[in-house]
């Protein structure tokens, strides 16, 4: 009988969101700079709004966990593609912020008109146009009060009207229960298999390289569940090679990461602030291949 390689679902934004909150399903790329244009976040909501297709997510179901006591507690599943459209839902949604490329933390808030039901990168205008929603996080809390929303909109914007105002709200908080297709892969699949799965869905055809799979699994990796070990040893490397390059950003990580910033491993890699050295700066791709003819005699 063939193997199953996969299995598809329709699952709620709301509900994705909430998975990746609760470490469910891993992002392995979370911490790593956001690429997506702030017209891009907004395109999407608007897309949602509308009711087209945005495309699915890819997961992979980490092997299960063996506790010390002999059970076994079930694997993370790993977020192979779809890392950018989460981190816009969780930027646009939740109001969270994002890394840019700069390793900084900043806010892509989303404006929404609801007489002409457009949507645009929050500005000075959309946060005191009084027709605006300056930032639809605002409105995605539950138990948002819409009655009264809709009761000070329709007084500040005369010609609407609340029935008009209300249906439109009302719309535009459903984005966080539209679908989203999940493919999740078998944990059974080897990382050939996953790879040539995620070049045939992918229009655009970009092969996933051993390293990207290899920080991938390091990240959700867990001797007990919780201790976030693969994710230190995953911000340990990326870091590192961050560093390599940028050394002046040191401090600026270790504002915006925290928790990181106060394990052994960040220390470790603390030299590197005051490297000067450019004769060659790693990638973690190069990291990672030299662990692998070290450490395993792989190529």
């Amino acid at each position: 009988m063939e193997e199953t390689k996969f299995s598809l679902n329709q699952t709620p934004i709301s509900t994705i969101l909430a998975w990746v909150e609760s470490g469910a399903i891993a992002i392995p790329e979370i911490q790593r700079p956001f690429v997506w244009t702030s017209s891009q976040v907004r395109d999407l909501m608007d897309s949602l709004y509308q009711g087209y297709p945005v495309g699915y997510i890819i997961t992979w179901q980490n092997p299960d966990v063996r506790l010390k006591d002999g059970s076994t507690s079930q694997g993370k599943r790993i977020l192979i593609d779809g890392q950018q459209r989460i981190t816009a839902l969780r930027a646009a949604i939740s109001g969270l912020n994002v890394i840019d490329k700069n390793y900084k933390k900043r806010r892509i808030a989303i404006s929404f008109n609801p007489i002409t039901e457009e949507f645009r990168t929050r500005t000075s205008s959309t946060e005191r146009g009084k027709e605006w929603i300056g930032d639809i996080a605002e409105v995605m809390v539950n138990g948002y009060d819409t009655l009264t929303f809709v009761d000070e909109y329709v007084a500040k914007n005369p010609n609407t009207t609340r029935q008009e105002i209300n249906s439109r709200l009302n719309r535009l908080i459903q984005i966080k229960n539209k679908q989203i297709g999940e493919i999740q892969l078998s944990p059974a699949l080897d990382i050939n298999v996953v790879n040539e799965i995620f070049v045939r869905i992918n229009a655009s055809g970009v092969n996933l390289s051993n390293a990207d799979f290899a920080m991938s699994r390091i990240a959700v990796y867990e001797k007990e569940p919780g201790d976030e070990i693969g994710m230190k040893l995953r911000k340990f490397i990326d870091y590192f090679a961050h560093l390599s390059a940028a050394p002046e950003q040191f401090e600026t990580i270790a504002e915006n990461d925290t928790h990181f910033a106060a394990t052994d491993y960040f220390a470790k890699i603390s030299w590197l602030k005051n490297e000067t050295d450019d004769l060659y700066d790693p990638t973690y791709n190069d990291i990672i291949r030299v662990i692998g003819l070290t450490q395993f005699a792989r190529g």
